[in-house]
């Protein structure tokens, strides 16, 4: 007994060591780092090191408390502002979008394999939310800077869609069992209560679980050491509790870590670290579990159909489904298809080929091997493909430089103060030598691995790193300090080859750079031509183009106003013009020149014939004779 356990412990660890390890290689080969896991697990399982694991009950088990461990740190890592922005759009994604896209994907499955209608829906069900593991790594860690509205709108539907393809596969499966017993429409009657109440408990518990947990770790001192086990221990009571009276755990865990992410709670750096190291255990421990699951052996029945139905999911059905929830929001073609194609499919969606396999589904273990086969594709294709995608589609934007780390400092009574942490830029205000105002100088500096006093330390160099104490709203400021400038923080594909006023007149640009402005923004500022072709969505490192060169939004204010615009005189290439994805404006304008055109049409059907003139008859009279 003992030898067996040492065993299945030193297995255990040496996969997990193995995943770490070969991380290195997704870093040098760009590879996601999340397929690199799912791949120890398949090489350690039957068909390669001979490793047998079909428990898939303790399978589902695992998965599930990995996954809630997951969308509790993703929501603890959303910030308001990340939600107020991406709110509406990623909402629409979490419950139309899994919806229209499981439908797709089911009709894809209904022709391509010989199953039912209820078995190809229930597939399309679990291939039908993105992975927030996935998404959320190759956001944050795959070092793509992107617009703040793509960003946080991927962001928080990767966190949010999760229980609403549990939700449906589970009583997908509930009806594959019970619904022929009890009657096609007693089974939907069902369903529809199962999700009012899934969703509703769901999200109200988890709001309150979240003000409770927030409020303890925040009024109680517990041992710093124990401050993140005690939040995260309360962060599964929360998920099994809604569990039991009927609601959706994962949505709950999300709506608590949401709330607890954006409280001040007590020691809540030691909180976020732990989160992170407790996320990244349990997604190596899903995506082994889940990799030792399969049996590669039984892919080639399927593969050639699978991959088929990989195809469609991504070039039909989740496109078709971002553009539809997309559509009332103003996206543009471009934002609408990187986000259509930032749909990976991960661990999420082969947890969730288990359950068919435990609810005794007749097509179940086909059900897995396609999912498996699924989600391969898309992590190889999709994952390895997003940057390129991005930078392809010009939605890469300069990355925010200067702060390299946040240190929250806890004061008595009502204080709101921070300790941040600066690496000094040779040409930031700060490197050239600018004076440092008297409330932001450092407490500390580090330099050649030496600590010095900012009074003994002289002139602050290149690389130094400094720490400064400071009150929250004036982080803004020293941003501005030690970040570089525009006009340095890249080449001028980036922000232009120089600076003009904001308020420069369009006509006045034309006039100077020798190329036709259109008469009637001949008197608009370059501030106002930015504001009304971006429609009011603006961020730094926005391009409009302008006859032969390019306006560059270079900085915005508070307010997200343009501030600072650069000029770019040669263009960066012209940007590809997509015939899909159109939003709602140019759906609009194209309506109105359809109109326009049917009226002009209408007009001239309904307007009495020119007489001849006597001229032309006497002409036409002298010809005949």
């Amino acid at each position: 007994m003992l030898e067996a356990m040492s065993l299945a412990i030193l297995i255990g660890s040496l996969l997990v060591v193995g995943a770490v390890f070969t991380s290195l290689f997704s870093a040098r080969f760009g590879a996601p780092i999340l397929l690199v896991f799912l791949l120890v697990g398949l090489l350690a399982g039957e068909d390669g090191l001979g490793i047998e694991f079909s428990n898939f009950a303790g399978a589902y088990f695992i998965g599930s408390i990995a996954l809630a461990i997951i969308l509790f740190e993703s929501g603890f890592e959303t910030r308001w502002q990340t939600l107020k922005i991406a709110l509406g759009p990623s909402l629409l994604l979490a419950t139309l979008g899994v919806l229209v896209t499981a439908g797709l994907v089911g009709l894809g499955a209904h022709l391509l394999f010989d199953w039912s209608w209820l078995a190809s829906l229930l597939l399309g069900t679990i291939v039908a939310s993105t992975d927030a593991a996935a998404v959320f790594f190759l956001l944050r860690v795959g070092g793509i800077s992107l617009r703040d509205r793509v960003r946080s709108t991927l962001e928080v539907e990767s966190g949010s869609n999760d229980p609403m393809a549990i939700f449906l596969t589970i009583a997908l499966v509930g009806i594959a069992g019970a619904g022929a017993a009890r009657g096609e429409e007693q089974a939907i009657l069902s369903l529809m209560r199962s999700l009012v109440t899934q969703i509703g408990f769901g999200g109200l518990l988890g709001l309150l679980g979240g003000v409770v947990i927030a409020r303890i770790a925040k009024a109680v001192e517990f041992e710093p050491a124990l401050q993140p086990i005690v939040v995260l221990a309360f962060a599964l009571v929360l998920f099994a509790a809604t569990n039991m009276v009927g609601g959706s755990g994962f949505l709950a865990v999300y709506c608590a870590g949401l709330v607890c992410g954006n409280t001040r709670i007590r020691h809540a750096l030691a909180v976020r670290r732990f989160q992170r190291g407790m996320s990244w255990l349990a997604q190596i421990a899903m995506f082994l579990t889940l990799g030792l699951l399969a049996a590669p052996s039984d892919f080639p029945a399927v593969l050639l159909p699978a991959i088929a139905l990989a195809l469609v999911l991504m070039l039909l059905a989740r496109p078709l489904a971002v553009w539809l929830c997309l559509l009332p929001f103003g996206f543009s073609r471009h934002e609408t298809a990187f986000i259509a194609w930032v749909g990976l499919r991960g661990a999420v969606s082969i947890l969730l080929a288990i359950v068919p396999l435990i609810g005794g589904v007749p097509e179940g273990r086909a059900i897995f091997n396609v999912a498996f086969v699924v989600v391969l594709v898309s992590l190889i294709v999709q994952g390895w493909t997003i940057g390129r995608v991005a930078r392809f589609l010009g939605l890469v934007v300069p990355s925010r430089q200067g702060l390299v780390e946040r240190i929250e400092l806890e004061l008595p009574g009502r204080g709101d103060h921070e300790v941040v942490a600066y690496r000094v830029h040779p040409d930031s205000a700060v490197g050239r030598g600018g004076r440092i105002p008297r409330w932001a100088r450092p407490s500390l500096v580090l330099r050649d691995g030496r600590s010095l006093r900012f009074e003994t330390a002289g002139r602050l160099q290149d690389g130094d790193q400094v720490y400064i104490v400071t009150a929250t709203d004036h982080i803004r400021l020293l941003d501005h300090l030690f970040a570089r400038p525009a006009e340095t923080a890249g080449d001028a594909a980036l922000f232009g080859d120089f600076g003009l006023s904001a308020q420069a007149r369009m006509g006045e640009l034309g006039d100077a750079y020798g190329f036709e402005v259109p008469e009637a923004v001949r008197g608009q500022t370059v501030a106002d031509v930015i504001r009304e072709t971006l429609d009011g969505d603006i961020e730094e490192g926005d391009r409009v183009a302008c006859g032969p060169v390019d306006l560059i939004v270079r900085r915005v204010d508070e307010d997200r106003d343009v501030a600072e615009v650069g000029l770019a005189l040669e263009r960066s290439g012209p940007r590809p013009r997509l015939p899909l994805f159109q939003n709602r404006r140019e759906i609009a304008a194209w309506l109105r020149t359809r109109r326009a055109a049917r009226k002009a049409r209408r007009d001239a059907a309904a307007a009495p014939p020119v007489p001849k003139r006597d001229d032309e008859s006497t002409k036409v009279g002298d010809n005949a004779a």
